[in-house]
């Protein structure tokens, strides 16, 4: 379908275009107006019809959104931005410039106008920052049929009626009920009577990822956003939490591989700001791997009387680097997914060592092995490069799994102490075991 969508443009036949294009869905047209040129993706999204259009502007990066913007008149932006669900017109006016803003704020009601402000002052990544107001309430003395009509009547513009929320005369929260429960139970039966008064509800100021846990942790679709006093004030859709998820995990990727998290697409991304995340961790961890070249030098009448110990160097550290990795990526993901607290870091002590204690000792065996009857070393020489190989590793793996958790608790993102961070660390240390164990049993 892309192929014959670029054929009809190449063929400026637009008006078979604009009939082909009523067929498909939403996020498909966004991907193909992303993939063309920018005058292209402008004519491609005026062909479309309002309803359509609405959909497809709400897929669209921000850096398209903000072209379709300045080049369409202001009616058919007006027509558009009415028909967006309200949290994704808060999403467009958070990545728009101020002009664009003020240009939209001017052509709304002053409720509205109240709305928005009131949206867009909520903290970046809070819950008020991701609600809608866009959801169906009802009374408790309504009977199901009563509840039936009402959604009928006002369901069409919310973005979801599955869940309802069953409010007072103060807009305060007493209980859900599901819409499943009102098309099944008989409609003669009160809402106080079905609904579900065991509510798991966030605050507007809660963080994005402990909103995201409890969508996991509960199994949800839906949760309600309420105010210090529990009034209702909007819901926060599984739609909008997906996009958390993938954000916070490009975001901790990004961190994990040692770069300033980034939230522009890569091939949109130019060359200088893209350098400009990465400098600056690429600069820290090169100033501690001079911890690397002091310990080398202090030692450096070890490796001139046995030259044959750097040739182990590398053998350790890398070693030690990975199992260090290993260790703390999987209590990293164990931290984002609730399944690692704070107070846990001595169990994750304990079990790090054992694990480490096997794999430190399978690793030390199958090197001494592999020195003696391979390589054919001395037996010195290979047990100094063995028995460091396994003291390293516990030694890495007890500090990837404890790393993580020491950050959490410095209100520190766990991610940081990841990868590079880790291997630069443990290097150092490897090679300060290696060389007092060389000293010790070399007499030097």
């Amino acid at each position: 379908m892309y192929e014959r969508v670029f054929e009809l443009i190449a063929e400026r036949k637009f008006s078979v275009l604009r009939e082909e294009l009523k067929d498909m869905m939403a996020v498909d047209l966004a991907e193909i107006i992303d993939e063309l040129d920018k005058k292209d993706g402008i004519i491609v999204f005026r062909l479309l019809p309002k309803d359509l259009a609405t959909d497809v502007f709400s897929f669209l990066s921000s850096h398209l959104q903000k072209d379709i913007v300045e080049a369409i008149h202001e009616t058919k932006l007006n027509e558009i931005i009415e028909e967006l669900f309200f949290d994704d017109m808060i999403d467009f006016l958070e990545e728009m410039p101020s002009n664009v803003v003020k240009k939209i704020l001017r052509n709304v009601t002053e409720e509205e106008r109240k709305l928005i402000n009131q949206f867009l002052n909520y903290p970046e990544n809070s819950a008020g920052s991701l609600m809608t107001i866009e959801y169906v309430d009802l009374k408790k003395e309504m009977t199901v049929k009563d509840a039936l009509v009402h959604i009928k009547k006002t369901g069409v513009d919310k973005e979801t009626i599955y869940t309802c929320y069953v409010i007072n005369d103060k807009r305060k929260l007493e209980g859900i009920v599901s819409l499943r429960k009102l098309v099944l139970y008989d409609e003669k039966l009160l809402i106080s009577d079905i609904m579900n008064q065991d509510i798991v509800s966030v605050s507007t100021l809660d963080d994005q990822e402990e909103v995201a846990s409890l969508f996991k942790k509960y199994d949800l679709i839906t949760i309600p956003v309420v105010d210090t006093e529990n009034r209702l004030v909007g819901i926060i859709t599984i739609d909008d939490i997906v996009d958390v998820i993938d954000r916070e995990n490009t975001e901790d990727f990004q961190k994990m591989a040692a770069m300033s998290p980034n939230e522009e697409e890569y091939l949109r991304t130019g060359v200088f700001a893209l350098a400009r995340k990465r400098i600056l961790w690429l600069m820290i961890l090169m100033i501690a791997a001079t911890l690397t070249g002091t310990v080398i030098t202090r030692f450096e009448n070890i490796l001139q009387s046995f030259v044959v110990l750097a040739a182990a160097m590398p053998l350790l550290m890398n070693t030690a680097g990975n199992a260090g990795s290993q260790s703390s990526t999987l209590i990293i993901r164990g931290i984002a997914l609730g399944e690692v607290e704070l107070t846990d870091y001595l169990k994750v002590l304990w079990k790090e060592l054992r694990v480490s204690v096997v794999v430190g000792f399978t690793l030390a065996l199958a090197n001494m092995l592999r020195m003696l009857i391979l390589v054919r070393s001395d037996v010195t020489i290979a047990f100094i490069v063995s028995f460091t190989l396994g003291v390293t590793v516990v030694m890495a793996k007890a500090v990837g799994g404890t790393l993580p958790i020491v950050a959490k608790k410095l209100n520190l993102d766990p991610a940081i102490m990841a990868g590079p961070l880790i291997t630069t660390i443990v290097d150092a240390l490897a090679l300060v075991v290696y060389f007092n164990v060389a000293s010790v049993l070399l007499g030097l």
